[in-house]
């Protein structure tokens, strides 16, 4: 039933999954299940919404990603950054957390799932030094939109863009960015989700103006 529902949702955001990327999220969701027990890494008590309110909602955003490098900021459980590197393994990503126990996790499933693509860091966003910047920096209930652009916009590369994964429309949030930075709001359509979802695109070049 998971895989069944993995792949009629994908296939609905437009993206086609193989068998090896659904045994790799199933594996994914498995070892989540797991950790959860003891870790607490969602609040999403029941393991039959995490394919729709994890899952899709992290793959409703891989179409509409600009290419390049990848990082995810307060990663958490691995999300969105686990599913966006399971379906484009051409894609690196790493996942940012400071939470130990997070973190532990993290390069658990990342070891167990065998994704070559994938780093693991830990630490603050405000210590973190890369060798290389990215290409997209991406978060998903990390902060607001001023705290994630102001800790974050260092890290991206030169034309690199600042991704935040939003519920209801943030009008509040906008309204403390410069407007020349923000470049577009998206409304997602996640398969199987009523609640609302956005996507805010910021250019980092343009937050001082």
């Amino acid at each position: 039933m998971t895989a069944q529902a993995l792949r009629s949702g994908a296939s609905a955001l437009g993206i086609a999954l193989g068998e090896r990327e659904i045994a790799t999220l199933v594996g994914y969701l498995d070892l989540l299940a797991k950790w959860n027990r003891v870790y607490n890494l969602t609040a999403i008590r029941d393991p039959s919404r995490w394919v729709v309110l994890h899952l899709l909602d992290s793959l409703a955003v891989a179409p509409h990603l600009p290419e390049g490098r990848v990082l995810d900021v307060g990663s958490g459980a691995g999300l969105p950054g686990i599913p966006l590197a399971v379906v484009n393994r051409a894609r690196g990503v790493t996942l940012l957390d400071s939470s130990h126990k997070k973190g532990a996790f993290l390069r658990q499933a990342v070891g167990e799932l065998g994704l070559t693509n994938v780093r693991v860091e830990i630490t603050r966003v405000e210590n973190y030094q890369p060798k290389e910047k990215f290409d997209v920096v991406i978060s998903r209930a990390f902060a607001e939109l001023a705290d994630f652009a102001r800790f974050a916009r260092r890290l991206c590369a030169a034309a690199g863009r600042l991704i935040a994964m939003k519920g209801i429309y943030p009008h509040e949030e906008l309204a403390q960015l410069p407007a020349a930075a923000i470049e577009r709001v998206e409304r997602l359509s996640v398969p199987g989700l009523e609640a609302e979802r956005h996507l805010v695109v910021i250019d980092p070049s343009r937050l001082l103006e």
